[in-house]
């Protein structure tokens, strides 16, 4: 897209008022999102309701279910499948609205940043002034980082949640179509289509945690390290050890989603990376707060690279991260040889709201 400038107009200026009217939309769809969330909390409480009663009712038809007329059982059926449908549809927009308000939080921080630390009229110098270029690479890798994340996200939406929706719409057909000609068979679709929508519900509220950890915010960063990397080696059976030094401390909000996103990212790599490798796959985790800076250290035994040359699957992750951590003021090291595994280690400025919170000690 090329946008054409008048003549004699100071591009820095014209830059920073299409921050500050992209922040000032993004505050309104935040306030439209937040409307739309309560009154969807409204709906999805009326709906459950209305399923608590239905499923009694179900109950009820399951104890008779020899003796009822076949329209009785029909209708019941049909009014109970569409009530769970209801449910399980405006479940999925909560869930969407949930996650559209944490990604739109998290790029209205951004923006504000931008405003604070790019715009800043005591913040710029005169010779900056001059090189305009600064600032707009500083925001360019920022939107970059943010479309990345929106990249992932909507390829994982389309690879799960979305084909598992997809295939209930067929699961109620099948069942409705078999309500008439054969009840028997109609009532075993509908429980492995309850014994699916559990397990996607399931899914999709490990989903929502990976994209935003309550206990972030609840409980600090190491707690939500601890069980995030507890729950990823389970899942991948891989072998894993978690260790932190030093006096544990909450840094403010960006830090700390920084951090977790980074350990996050690298162990999501290691695993895909070394998914053919025949060596039983070990992780390690270390966090460590010194007065300055948290420095983190990722380390797996798997099959490693030539880290001068990055492997396609994994160099984009790395880049990116890269560019993260030196947008933070922060600092990493590659170390990886083939066969020899890889240690990826980095640190940032420890910037905190307050002071040190708790003396901590090893985890294993």
């Amino acid at each position: 897209m090329t946008i054409k400038r008048a003549e004699g107009s100071d591009p820095w200026l014209e830059f920073q008022q299409e921050v500050n009217n992209e922040l000032e939309q993004s505050r309104r769809s935040m306030s439209e999102i937040r409307m739309m969330l309560e009154q969807s909390q409204t709906e999805l409480t009326r709906l459950t309701q209305r399923n608590a009663s239905i499923t009694g009712k179900m109950q009820q038809v399951q104890s008779n279910f020899e003796t009822l007329p076949r329209e009785e059982l029909r209708l019941t059926f049909n009014e109970a499948l569409d009530a769970q449908q209801r449910l399980l549809v405006m479940r999925g927009q909560m869930d969407k609205l949930q996650s559209d308000q944490a990604h739109l939080q998290r790029y209205i921080a951004y923006l504000e940043k931008v405003q604070l630390f790019v715009f800043n009229e005591k913040a710029i110098s005169t010779d900056v002034r001059q090189q305009p270029a600064t600032g707009a690479e500083t925001l360019s890798l920022m939107m970059d980082a943010i479309e990345n994340d929106r990249v992932k996200i909507s390829h994982e939406m389309h690879d799960g949640p979305a084909q598992v929706l997809s295939n209930f719409i067929i699961q109620v057909d099948i069942a409705n179509h078999l309500i008439d000609a054969d009840p028997a068979k109609a009532k075993i679709e509908l429980e492995n289509l309850k014994a699916a929508a559990a397990a996607t519900f399931k899914k999709i509220r490990a989903y929502i945690y990976e994209l935003r950890p309550m206990t972030l915010d609840d409980l600090g960063l190491l707690p939500t390290l601890k069980r995030f990397f507890e729950s990823f080696a389970e899942q991948n059976s891989v072998e894993y050890k978690f260790e932190y030094k030093g006096a544990e401390r909450r840094l403010v909000s960006y830090l700390d989603v920084l951090l977790f996103r980074a350990v996050q990212e690298l162990l999501t790599n290691a695993v895909e990376h070394n998914k053919d490798y025949p060596v039983k796959l070990q992780l390690y985790v270390q966090v460590i707060y010194e007065d300055t800076h948290v420095k983190v250290i990722v380390r797996d035994n798997g099959k490693g690279f030539d880290s001068t040359q990055l492997p396609q699957s994994t160099g984009r992750g790395l880049q990116t991260l890269q560019q993260r951590i030196q947008l933070a003021g922060g600092e990493i090291e590659i170390e990886s040889q083939p066969g020899k595994g890889c240690t990826v280690s980095f640190q940032i400025p420890a910037i905190e709201p307050g002071g040190p919170t708790s003396e901590v000690s090893q985890v294993k």
